[in-house]
C-alpha cells in the first residue's frame, strides 16, 4: 500500500496549515527562513490548496483524482462533493472520532484489522462509510492501552455528524456533512480550478 512518509512537520510549514494537529507542528512557522518571497501565481495557489488536501486526509495524486472525477457526477458543488467524500472515508472516520491522534495512526488502526463497521471487520482505509454506520474498536484491541489513552484520553474533534460512545468504544456517523461543519482550512474552489484545466 503506498503512503506519503514525508516529514510531517516541515510540509506543515510549507502549506501554511497544521494539517495533523500536532501542537509544535508551526512552532518554527514565523521563522524568516520559512517565508516566501515571491508573489504567488494562480498555478501556484492552486497547487498548494490541492496538496494541502492531499495532506489532510493522507491520499495520494491518483487516489485524490479519482475523488475529483466522482464529485464532478455529483449534484452537489463539485468541491463540497469532494471534501465529503474525503470525510467518509473509513481511516478519515476513524480519527474524527478519536481512536487515533493521527491520520497515519487511524489508517494503520484500519489496515491491521483493529476497526470494525456495524460489527463486521474491515480492513479497507479508502472505504466508504454510510449514514447510520457504527465504528467500533475490536473488543481485543481494547486492552491496548495506547487505543484506549487516543480515545478515552484525547478531546476528540466533537463533530456534529459523529456520535460518540465511550462506553462501547464506538462512534455512529449520524449524517452527512455540511462543507462548513468539516474542520479542513482548504478552498475547495482552487483544487476544483486546478483538476479543470
Amino acid at each position: 500500500m503506498a503512503r506519503n512518509m514525508s516529514p510531517r512537520f516541515k510540509q506543515c510549514r510549507r502549506l501554511g496549515v497544521n494539517y495533523c494537529g500536532h501542537p509544535k507542528a508551526m512552532k518554527r512557522a514565523g521563522n524568516p527562513a520559512f517565508q516566501k518571497r515571491k508573489k504567488p501565481t494562480d498555478y501556484s495557489r492552486q497547487l498548494t490548496e490541492k496538496q494541502k488536501l492531499k495532506a489532510y486526509y493522507g491520499v495520494l495524486e491518483k487516489q485524490l483524482h479519482h475523488y475529483y472525477e466522482k464529485a464532478l457526477k455529483s449534484s452537489m458543488m463539485t468541491g463540497d462533493a469532494l471534501v465529503i467524500s474525503l470525510e467518509r472515508r473509513l481511516d478519515n472516520a476513524v480519527y474524527r472520532i478519536g481512536f487515533g491522534n493521527s491520520i497515519r495512526l487511524a489508517r494503520q488502526l484500519v489496515s491491521h484489522g483493529h476497526i470494525l463497521v456495524n460489527g463486521k471487520k474491515v480492513d479497507i482505509p479508502s472505504y466508504q462509510i454510510q449514514v447510520g454506520d457504527v465504528i467500533s474498536l475490536k473488543e481485543k484491541s481494547r486492552k491496548n492501552e495506547l487505543f484506549k489513552t487516543n480515545f478515552l484520553g484525547h478531546p476528540a474533534f466533537n463533530l456534529p455528524y459523529f456520535e460518540r460512545n465511550e462506553e462501547d468504544f464506538s462512534g455512529k456517523f449520524t449524517r452527512l456533512p455540511e462543507r462548513s461543519e468539516i474542520p479542513v482550512e482548504v478552498n475547495d474552489q482552487l483544487v476544483v480550478e486546478y483538476y479543470s484545466k
